[in-house]
């Protein structure tokens, strides 16, 4: 289990089979108990029963505790690929081809680049289990590709409005330099933490990464169970509001443009950049988490998206004058 959308997802899916009545699930010692009318069966039986159920998001069940090896051996090649990847970004920034942050900043291609990140970590497990289980639900019907054209739809339609709606929200405060600088350490921070957790080597960083509350993502949830032709679309709407670190990071940096023009095209570039991979799920059984290389690239992301607090973090510095920026274009 890697972040809260880990359990709501196991949660979810577990409070679905019928002999189960209540399942809750532990991010801190990677452990589910669950309660029902299991009769005689024996607690490995239904390890293994239930473990058929949560394979297709990633995971396994077993009665014994298990250790996982945290392969330092990765950062062999993670490093090295982050530091290409950081000396790229200086370098096009420089150039002036491309303006992925400027201003002090987070604009619209650091959004794109955040999204693309976002969508192949583990904490975006909770929008595919979205996906697939949707995709069962209109299988049985034999409509496998309007569902999911509607529900990504949704998706880049609601991080849109719904981003305007929150710079919008921010333009009603007046953010002086102190409150400008709060909310960008407070961006870092939360970036931090999750490239930390996509390290996978502290776990102590888990408890520290924050979620929407439960109430709000379990019914998002849950509306990928009803049959009904918007469902998709809906759904889409819904994963606005689902535990997913990287999008709540976006939308406090959001918070802090004061423009809703500003804000849509921040959250919807954001939602741009999620597209591809969440496509690819939609039409196949793609998972980075089932690759052989998955720990070097969760390492080589991880410490992109620290790169890139550690940025956000200095460029507050700026905005208080405390230093001096650190490119200049």
């Amino acid at each position: 289990m890697h972040c809260n959308a880990c359990i709501l997802l196991t949660e979810s899916e577990l409070e679905e089979v019928s002999y189960i009545t209540k399942a809750k699930s532990s991010l801190n010692n990677h452990t589910v108990e669950i309660a029902g009318e299991f009769n005689d069966k024996s607690t490995e039986t239904i390890a293994k029963e239930l473990t058929h159920i949560l394979a297709k998001h990633g995971y396994t069940l077993s009665t014994e505790k298990r250790t996982q090896p945290k392969r330092w051996s990765d950062f062999k090649i993670a490093l090295p690929a982050a530091i290409a990847f950081a000396v790229g970004f200086v370098f096009l920034q420089k150039a002036g081809l491309v303006n992925l942050v400027g201003g002090g900043n987070v604009n619209y291609g650091t959004a794109f680049v955040i999204g693309i990140i976002a969508s192949l970590s583990t904490c975006m497990a909770v929008v595919g289990g979205l996906v697939l289980s949707m995709s069962a639900t209109f299988a049985k019907e034999g409509d496998r590709v309007k569902p999911q054209l509607l529900f990504h739809a949704g998706r880049l339609i609601s991080f849109f409005v719904l981003g305007g709606v929150i710079g919008a929200v921010g333009s009603a405060f007046t953010l002086n330099v102190s409150a400008t600088f709060s909310l960008s350490v407070l961006v870092a921070i939360v970036m931090l933490i999750l490239g930390i957790n996509l390290l996978d080597v502290f776990h102590w960083s888990k408890r520290l990464q924050p979620s929407m509350p439960k109430f709000f993502a379990r019914h998002a949830y849950g509306a990928s169970k009803l049959n009904h032709r918007l469902t998709p679309f809906l759904v889409g709407i819904a994963t606005f509001f689902l535990p997913c670190g990287f999008t709540q990071s976006m939308q406090i940096y959001t918070l802090s443009t004061g423009s809703f023009l500003t804000g849509a095209l921040t959250m919807g570039t954001f939602a741009l950049g999620t597209l591809p991979v969440l496509g690819l799920v939609s039409f196949s059984s793609f998972s980075i988490q089932n690759s052989s290389y998955a720990g070097i690239f969760f390492k080589t992301a991880g410490l992109i998206v620290i790169l890139f607090a550690l940025y956000n973090l200095m460029n507050a510095l700026v905005v208080i004058e405390l230093i001096q920026p650190l490119f200049s274009l």
